[in-house]
């Protein structure tokens, strides 16, 4: 019997949701979740096709540590950020990376992408930003660890709660989401596709759109998140 089975199986799902969903390719990506109460992290082995993948393939790593925690497959190349991003934000229980074509555009053209509109609005609280760039140390050195860093410091300068901007473009890289599960990370990388590709064409039909009004904005995210939220439906009393 595997260890943390019902872990793997959740995040052999996220990857799989990843591919489904059109926001991989290739090996491409990654999806990882988090045990906190195990003090374990699993996630997609390193250049594995996502045709292979099986609950036993997803590599669990301890969160405090990084160590890989059994098992023969070495774990994404990625991991670090992963482990940065969960050690930060106890709220997080779901990463993922994608290389999806829209959300990458704008990382790599180092622009973060307006709310030029109320589908924007709905999902993330603000202009989804960019990372600073790394320094030619960091990059020798510590690559995906200074990545993960540099997504840390972008959400912290923001002022928001991590689930409020589920979203960072790493510069001249591609996207990196998350949420309280990872179904919900998976979620978060759909709706930061849908953004980034309405917001490439909103720019294309009008090249000086600035983007909506402050009130307009919170309106529509604060419907959606929050104590006041009134979007969908009431869950019944237990």
């Amino acid at each position: 019997m595997i260890a943390h089975p019902e872990l793997r199986e959740r995040v052999l799902e996220a990857n799989r949701e990843l591919v489904q969903a059109g926001l991989v390719v290739l090996t491409f990506g990654n999806a990882s979740g988090v045990d906190r109460s195990a003090g374990v992290m699993a996630i997609k082995p390193s250049g594995v096709p996502y045709g292979e993948l099986r609950a036993e393939s997803m590599v669990v790593v301890d969160l405090a540590g990084g160590e890989v925690l059994g098992g023969s497959l070495s774990p994404s190349s990625d991991t670090p950020t992963h482990l940065a991003l969960y050690r930060s934000f106890e709220s997080i229980g779901g990463v993922v990376h994608t290389h999806s074509p829209a959300a990458t555009a704008w990382a790599q053209a180092a622009r973060p992408i307006p709310c030029f509109g109320t589908t924007h609005a709905d999902h993330f609280h603000g202009a989804v930003p960019v990372t600073r760039d790394l320094n030619p140390d960091e990059i020798r050195e510590r690559y995906e660890a200074a990545t993960g860093d540099a997504i840390v410091e972008t959400i912290e300068g923001l002022g928001l709660d991590p689930l409020e901007m589920p979203a960072v473009l790493v510069r001249s890289h591609g996207p990196f989401t998350w949420g309280a599960s990872e179904a919900e990370a998976v979620e978060n990388a759909r709706a930061l596709e849908a953004v980034a590709s309405i917001g490439l064409d909103s720019v294309a039909l009008a090249p000086q759109l600035t983007p909506i009004g402050r009130d307009l904005a919170e309106r529509h995210f604060t419907r959606k998140h929050g104590p006041g939220a009134y979007y969908g439906q009431r869950k019944p009393p237990s």
